[in-house]
């Protein structure tokens, strides 16, 4: 155990550990036993809590100790996954998709799916899905919180993954994305302040903020074609499509908007959660990009938040930054877990098994399948210690480049252009994974990335060609279904709510500059 976790800092974890379960169980009792209050919250979300709980459930272990690690291996390129979202993702998210999911009703992604095209398409994405949490996000997040706590606490590996699954899973199946949402600004909250912390000591190890200005001369946005891990030419197709995918229409990040009070405080919600995408990450990569002139020589990237933790935090602080890691892996969990709930229970149990099922066996359905979701993620979280050999961020992006690619053209051919068929989508859809895996075997060495962006335009190629090869959808059953210049404004009845400082458009363009500023300077 580490001989800096005095019983100060056991107290401070444990106050936050019975707090969050308190709070979860608290407000799992304060809603109503229906679909639309289980899995979105009642729909009464006002945008602060949009937008924090969006980046709550997306800044996780994988981010603090993942990014951490590729930071201390490969320098600032790391940050391009994290700022690439508000340029990318979000961004697909706040003026092209998210009008059509508010305005229809959605509860899951499939079910837009279902809309524009039909059932093919809508459990294509469900499978996919389903596989990228059960054994990327799941697995990885469990792994990653569990290897900190193993390395700074001593605790074994397979009992970190049961108290971390078997505690988050308590208060997320009986709340629901109520419990999610409000254990989530807290652990929000805790994780900043941890961050915060650790910054704040291993910069001032170091020799203060100017041992951060130093790493200026070496920050790089933009790497060779042949870079193994982040080569330019990420941006014509691998990264596009893992951002369109993970931000803008991945159930696990936009079930959130969906549980906005209204459109307005959905935009907001994305455009403050941009802001929040742009500090937490400087927060995480700072120290990571200093900590080589203090632990020069680890072996594991991935080692280097216990690292610090353990050789620099003192009595207090190492409680506190350790409440911030579980913080953001129970929040990570608790989203992707009720995500899966909301998928299996909506696009599965209902259309296919029950579909005159009441809202009380609903629920209660969701609920079952979220204790099997949790039992298949500790399974599969075994399977990631097999390759430790590398930041596991890597392989995380590695991981979502092969089911993403279909996903991605099936829902931007089918938002953008009229012509797309049903059987277009569903080839793209079925494409994914058999040329990802014949690419990567005929092409070992080819960058992840590359090859994703190979596979996702090929996908955007096969959904046209079969598109135009077969009958499109009669016009009169795509109203309100392809996007339009109107897409770009509120519904008539919000518009009053957008007057002066309150406008979304002008707090996406200061953030937006912000980023692309940095992306010029540091190509």
């Amino acid at each position: 155990m580490n001989s800096n976790f005095t019983s100060l800092d056991a107290a401070v974890f444990g106050i936050y550990i019975l707090g969050i379960i308190a709070l979860g169980i608290y407000a799992s009792r304060k809603g109503s036993n229906t679909k639309r209050d289980y899995f979105l919250a009642g729909d009464k979300l006002p945008w602060w809590m949009v937008g924090g709980s969006i980046i709550a459930a997306n800044i996780s272990s994988h981010q603090l100790v993942g990014v951490m690690g590729v930071a201390y291996n490969r320098g600032f390129v790391a940050m391009v996954t994290e700022w690439g979202a508000i340029l990318i993702g979000f961004n697909a998210l706040l003026w092209v998709f998210l009008p059509f999911y508010l305005r229809n009703g959605f509860y899951t992604m499939p079910e837009f799916l279902q809309k524009r095209f039909g059932e093919g398409a809508r459990t294509i994405y469900s499978v996919l899905v389903l596989m990228t949490y059960v054994f990327v996000e799941i697995s990885a997040v469990l792994y990653l919180g569990a290897l900190s706590l193993q390395s700074l606490l001593g605790i074994p590996m397979l009992t970190s993954v049961l108290v971390l699954a078997i505690t988050t899973g308590i208060y997320t199946i009986a709340g629901g994305l109520r419990a999610v949402i409000w254990t989530e600004m807290v652990q929000l909250g805790v994780l900043m302040l941890g961050m915060f912390a650790l910054s704040y000591t291993t910069i001032d190890a170091a020799g203060g903020f100017s041992a951060v200005l130093e790493t200026t001369k070496d920050w790089k946005l933009m790497m060779p074609a042949d870079d193994p891990d982040f080569p330019w030419t990420m941006y014509l197709g691998g990264l596009l499509c893992i951002s369109i995918f993970y931000n803008a229409t991945n159930q696990f990040i936009v079930q959130r908007t969906l549980a906005a009070k209204n459109e307005w405080h959905a935009r907001m919600g994305i455009i403050f959660g941009d802001y929040l995408k742009f500090l937490l990450p400087l927060l995480i990569i700072f120290p990571a990009l200093v900590a080589p002139k203090l632990f020069p020589n680890l072996d594991k990237p991935d080692l280097l938040f216990a690292t610090l933790v353990e050789n620099l935090l003192p009595s207090g602080l190492v409680g506190l930054v350790m409440a911030g890691l579980i913080a953001a892996v129970m929040s990570h969990l608790s989203g992707a877990i009720n995500s899966c709930t909301t998928i299996l229970t909506m696009d599965v149990y209902l259309p296919y098994i029950k579909p005159k099922s009441t809202e009380k066996q609903s629920v209660r359905f969701g609920r079952i399948t979220g204790v099997v979701i949790i039992l298949l993620g500790i399974i599969c979280t075994g399977l990631l210690s097999l390759y430790s050999h590398k930041p596991i961020f890597i392989y995380l992006m590695n991981a979502y480049g092969y089911f993403t690619p279909g996903i991605a053209a099936m829902f931007l051919l089918g938002i953008l252009w009229k012509r797309t068929t049903h059987a277009g989508a569903v080839a793209a859809g079925l494409l994914t994974i058999p040329l990802s895996l014949a690419i990567e075997y005929g092409f070992p060495d080819m960058p992840f990335f590359n090859r994703t962006g190979i596979v996702f335009w090929a996908c955007m190629l096969c959904c046209v060609l079969v598109s135009l090869a077969t009958k499109p959808k009669p016009a009169a059953e795509l109203v309100g279904l392809i996007w339009t210049r109107d897409s770009l404004s509120l519904p008539l009845e919000e518009r009053k709510q957008q007057r002066g400082l309150r406008n979304p458009f002008i707090w996406w363009a200061i953030i937006t500059t912000i980023v692309l500023y940095f992306y010029i300077k540091y190509a």
